[in-house]
């Protein structure tokens, strides 16, 4: 299966995991809950979707990389203590509670949450005096006397012996504790990620054209050269810095992150290729609507990866203004509670002090619980400078009254619908702008399905386009989906030889 299936299988089985009777038992016995075991190739995503499943599933995650561990820093440190039997005292050895095990109490204190995901990376890379004891771990969830508490998932990660030499494989009375998922790398599935995460224009544009290069590991004279989804996610970042800063993108750079020289050729050459498009074919106008017939005739000549490339471009824009739109949809909806909380208190700037600590609050729980998403931190923060900035703005200007505190914060508030709504009409401009001119430079050719697909697996703008319409999308949605069943019932006549 590919990480998005795992992702989906990993979600649902710990939802199940931590489903109740009506007395408060788990329906599936910690003896029977199966921890998961994620069997796959270095760099492929398996650490990223641990932390989606639990910022969706609300839960607290605990990481550990087992390749640091020794027996003793896993299962805990011996000492000795006194004990009595039968009349008689004796020195009995005891242990301290296990690294790991305090580690997810530690969680649990720290953020409130009382269930979540013990995530073992690297479990079959353990140490020789370790290895006896991941059997007792992976059936009973204990390690030494201490065992983890209810309510806590086991999943865990390795990579197969051929990507790491030192892997143990499990023996079949391990294997047939863990629920195994074979996990291959999936530049389709990967891609969906890829635009939700924002990864750069260029790299999914290329890999696009080339997906063989999306995970490429091979042995050359040179050694091991390989090229991973880490690798490509972290390139992206990197870029994104150097062109805020003007900085050349050199081989070199590239280098750093994709561990193959033919690759990373290609890669550079398509790069500049991407930044002379970005100069040719004029994105803003494109979606402004002012652009010419020029550039719409450039278009329509053009070869088929450099018209792949430019979509890239336009879709890379088009996606990131929707999802800026949607997280502001999402924040100003979050605000709603805080300025409730502010309009019906008695002392207005008491509260909104409250409100400000309670989120901070929030933030720091979520934070030490592992369960902090990149969006729900950001959305967190804009809360937090938002109610800062009438507070400072509400003593400065002596406004302490209850009323006179809710006025002003519902004043801003009101500022910040104002502009999401311009935002919103800009958006919805910005994307009819787009079908119209893929309609005149592709006409309804594969350019327009890919545009339509990409609209449509997207969470963004999918919702956007739920929440606000969309009349082009509709229109050719409704088009190539009767294009499609079309051509699905002469392929069906064809069959039957009528």
């Amino acid at each position: 299966m590919n990480i998005r299936q795992a992702k989906d299988y990993i979600k649902d089985s710990v939802r199940l995991y931590l489903k109740k009777d009506e007395f408060g038992e788990y329906r599936i016995p910690v003896v029977r809950q199966r921890p998961i075991f994620l069997l796959g190739a270095p760099g492929i995503g398996k650490t990223a979707i641990m932390e989606q499943v639990a910022s969706e599933l609300s839960i607290a995650l605990v990481s550990y990389s087992m390749t640091h561990h020794t027996r003793q820093s896993a299962l805990g440190l011996p000492y000795i203590t006194k004990k009595e039997y039968e009349g008689e005292k004796f020195q009995v050895s005891e242990y301290t509670m296990s690294e790991i095990i305090a580690s997810v109490y530690e969680a649990m204190e720290g953020s409130g949450i009382k269930e979540g995901i013990l995530f073992l990376d690297e479990i079959n890379c353990v140490s020789e005096t370790l290895a006896p004891s991941m059997l007792q771990f992976l059936q009973y969830k204990t390690f030494g006397k201490h065992r983890v508490p209810e309510g806590w998932i086991i999943v865990t990660a390795g990579n197969p012996p051929e990507y790491n030499k030192s892997v143990r494989e499990f023996d079949v009375v391990t294997m047939d504790r863990l629920k195994v998922l074979e996990v291959e790398a999936d530049y389709d599935a990967w891609k969906t990620y890829a635009r939700e995460m924002g990864i750069h224009g260029a790299i999914v544009s290329f890999l696009e054209l080339k997906k063989e290069y999306f995970y490429h590991i091979e042995t050359t004279v040179k050694g091991r050269l390989y090229v991973t989804a880490r690798g490509w996610e972290d390139l992206s970042q990197i870029l994104y810095l150097y062109e805020e800063e003007k900085l050349s993108v050199s081989e070199a750079l590239i280098g750093q992150y994709i561990r193959n020289d033919k690759i990373v050729k290609e890669f550079g050459a398509y790069y500049d290729l991407y930044q002379k498009y970005k100069k040719d074919y004029h994105v803003d106008e494109i979606l402004g609507g002012t652009v010419t017939e020029t550039i719409v005739k450039k278009a329509e000549e053009a070869p088929f990866d450099e018209r792949l490339s430019l979509l890239g471009m336009l879709m890379d824009k088009m996606l990131a203004d929707i999802k800026e739109n949607m997280e502001t949809g999402a924040y100003l909806q979050d605000m709603m509670a805080p300025l409730r909380a502010v309009k019906d208190a008695e002392d207005g700037l008491s509260m909104l002090d409250k409100q400000i600590q309670a989120r901070e609050k929030i933030m720091q729980n979520l934070a030490k619980g592992g369960s902090l998403s990149p969006a729900d931190k950001k959305r967190h923060k804009r809360i937090l400078h938002f109610l800062e900035r009438c507070k400072k703005e509400a003593v400065t200007g002596k406004q302490t009254s209850t009323d006179q505190v809710f006025a002003l914060i519902k004043s801003r508030f009101d500022e910040e619908v104002s502009r999401m709504k311009q935002d919103t009409e800009l958006c919805q401009r910005r994307l009819s702008a787009l079908f119209d001119f893929v309609e005149k430079a592709f006409s309804s050719g594969n350019e327009m399905l890919i545009l339509v697909t990409e609209l449509t697996v997207n969470n963004d703008s999918s919702r956007f386009i739920a929440t606000f319409g969309c009349e082009a999308y509709q229109r050719q949605n409704k088009q190539l989906m009767l294009s499609e069943r079309t051509e699905q019932l002469a392929q069906e006549i064809r069959e039957l030889k009528l």
